[in-house]
């Protein structure tokens, strides 16, 4: 039995190990601290930064708090304020320069392509469409075959699927039409009305098995549930960036002839100080990117289940593990799996 001498050792030496496993704890929380992640508000950035905050709380040690963000206010505060630390998905096109004088001038850092590739938008068509019709591949096609695509209130007529009013793709896709003839070519242009009611007549093509073509974009729960095909631009039709800028993005300009569309880079943005302070947390979000078709999947379970931003990540870190065990250290990767 041990002396009391050798007793008060025992416990002099366990406390002293209890106190170093404490300290030698605190350096990688202390490192990350309190980071703030923009919640934007549609469905794919709700999601993903939810993803983080599970991801930077429970393998990283972080204080992480989401906080409400949109595009423009949330690069404004960012840059004036460093606050959020992080964006996780943002759609640069609409604030490039902006955000490109932000990054020179060292106060926001571009992290990462948070989707592989960029996000794809343009003019689509039901696979079985194409399945049924081989020859439709690209948007020339298409304009020989307005009998496959009938408008819902002529039906001798074609008819091309627009954005509702008051977005951006509502003047780019009536460009296209312009630019294509598609009036000559028998096809009427249909304003969907709203964000719901273009998703509708996606689904009502659907169910019935008829013809549907006009502008969509990914990713998205609609393309993560149906089956659609991007079709090409006509032969010789590219994307030419001053062109766009200066003439097939606006209304009040004209198009002269048709293009591609413009590419649609979307980045994980964050403040200069979160890149300097955060350590492996950084490193995480350097390393953080998902597909389009990853991205359509759990949007797809997320509109099925009615879910929210926060219950689609946990689906997600629950049935990918494949996927994002890759992008943080195998101790963080335990303590996620132990927490979920």
């Amino acid at each position: 039995m041990p002396s009391i001498t050798g007793k008060s050792s025992l416990y002099a030496f366990a406390a002293i190990l209890a106190s170093t496993v404490f300290v030698s704890a605190q350096p990688a929380a202390a490192a990350c601290g309190k980071v703030t992640i923009a919640d934007m508000n549609w469905a794919s950035a709700s999601a993903v930064a939810w993803i983080d905050k599970i991801i930077l709380s429970s393998g990283y040690g972080c204080d992480a708090q989401i906080v409400a963000g949109d595009t423009m206010p949330t690069i404004a505060s960012m840059t004036e304020k460093s606050e959020p630390d992080i964006a996780p998905e943002t759609w640069i096109n609409g604030a490039r320069q902006v955000l490109d004088k932000a990054v020179a001038d060292g106060r926001l850092v571009y992290a990462t392509d948070e989707i592989a590739g960029g996000a794809i938008d343009g003019l689509w068509i039901p696979k079985y469409m194409q399945e049924a019709h081989p020859d439709l591949k690209t948007v020339a096609d298409v304009l020989k075959h307005p009998e496959l695509f009938p408008d819902p209130e002529d039906s001798s007529k074609g008819a091309i699927f627009n954005c509702p009013a008051g977005w951006s793709c509502q003047i780019t896709t009536a460009n296209h039409y312009k630019a294509y003839k598609m009036k000559e070519a028998g096809f009427t242009l249909v304003d969907a009305g709203s964000g719901a009611g273009l998703d509708g007549s996606i689904a009502k093509a659907f169910q019935r098995k008829q013809g549907w073509f006009g502008y969509y974009w990914a990713p998205t729960a609609i393309l993560g549930k149906y089956d659609m095909v991007r079709l090409d631009p006509a032969p010789g039709v590219t994307y030419d960036e001053e062109y766009w800028n200066a003439c097939f993005s606006k209304a009040d300009c004209t198009p002269t002839k048709p293009s591609a569309p413009a590419p649609a880079p979307i980045k994980t943005v964050v403040t200069a100080k979160f890149k300097k302070e955060a350590g492996p947390a950084y490193e995480y979000i350097a390393k953080r990117q998902l597909t389009i078709d990853q991205i359509n999947k759990f949007l797809a379970w997320a509109t099925n289940n009615q879910a929210t931003g926060e219950a689609t990540a946990k689906y997600f870190l629950k049935n990918s593990e494949a996927v994002w065990t890759a992008w943080v250290t195998p101790e963080a990767a335990a303590a996620i799996k132990k927490a979920l």
